[in-house]
């Protein structure tokens, strides 16, 4: 099974992005019967982010979190999109049989218009073009999104299905495959967890800082020795994320029986946090004074992705007549 997945560096990773993503992707990597293609999607990146240390920063954030986190490497492409300059090939040629009306469809392009965005750039009107190619140079059986990124993959269908009558077969249609529904990861305000909103929990900071953020969660003013219901607290709604069936009782019987103040609960909620991710905490310390490590992985990475991106490049370009 092949699968293909591209995470776009947006700032520091959050208990949202591992919970909501980042877990099954590397997940996915561990089973043998695998073949995952997962890259760093800078290319998209520059839509938003104009500054190039900001943008070398997040994407080495970025490779850093998933080598930390566990990442199968011998079971897995890893690598930087701008490492393989046939996914830019392949969306010129794509962009040369995909019609206007079918990008003005896209998503992202109607919510920059909806909101009055004066100067919206070309390259996010050409986004779904480059995410076809991003997807079709690997011939995925299967591209893991989330509901509301659906669209993606159905207009990559079209983008295929439009090259295959014109030039002739060669895209299989991926299939898209819906993430299994998770529980809204909760930010410190009850929102939904996003680096926009500003109430994120970062697994990776320092001790002092995530110490910060999880007693920063908003709860209601029950006092100490009050009944609480865990069904509303956004504190238990983490810690259910993270802990095993035996804790996450325990806790629910301590907030019931009163007694037990939020502070417990945050305290207990920024211990698992810690628990939960020691190791990749560590390792991802360690990394951090190795990045010649993780330039060596990501070359790797970018050398089985090339070998596969140049193969279909020369069927394409066979067909198209270059």
């Amino acid at each position: 099974m092949r699968i293909l997945s591209g995470m776009q560096p947006s700032g520091i990773a959050h208990l949202g992005n591992y919970l909501g993503a980042m877990r099954q992707h590397i997940e996915r990597t561990k089973n043998p019967s695998n073949q995952c293609f997962y890259f760093l999607a800078n290319y998209h990146a520059l839509t938003t982010v104009k500054d190039k240390k900001k943008l070398e920063e997040m994407t080495l954030n970025l490779a850093m979190d998933y080598i930390a986190l566990g990442i199968d490497k011998e079971n897995t492409a890893f690598f930087k999109q701008s490492d393989i300059p046939e996914h830019v090939e392949l969306c010129w040629i794509l962009s040369c049989i995909t019609g206007m009306s079918l990008l003005e469809r896209a998503h992202a392009w109607k919510d920059a218009q909806a909101k009055g965005k004066k100067e919206i750039s070309s390259g996010l009107f050409m986004y779904p073009v480059l995410q076809a190619a991003d997807i079709l140079i690997y011939k995925p059986d299967q591209v893991p999104v989330g509901q509301d990124q659906k669209q993606h993959v159905e207009m990559a269908r079209d983008i295929a299905e439009k090259f295959n009558q014109t030039w002739g077969e060669i895209f299989p249609l991926p299939e898209p495959l819906i993430e299994k529904e998770v529980a809204i990861v909760p930010g410190t305000d009850g929102e939904k967890m996003s680096k926009s909103y500003g109430n994120t929990i970062e697994m990776f900071t320092d001790e002092e800082t995530l110490k910060k953020q999880v007693m920063s969660i908003i709860t209601d003013s029950k006092g100490l020795e009050e009944s609480k219901n865990p069904a509303t607290c956004n504190v238990f709604k983490l810690y259910k994320l993270l802990a095993t069936e035996k804790e996450i009782k325990d806790m629910e019987n301590k907030y019931k029986a009163g007694g037990y103040g939020y502070g417990h609960a945050k305290t207990a909620l920024f211990e698992k946090i810690l628990e939960y991710f020691k190791s990749a905490r560590e390792k991802r310390e360690k990394l951090k004074n190795n990045q010649d490590y993780v330039a060596e992985v990501l070359k790797k990475g970018a050398l089985k992705a090339r070998a596969v991106a140049e193969k279909t490049m020369d069927e394409v370009r066979r067909k198209c007549g270059l």
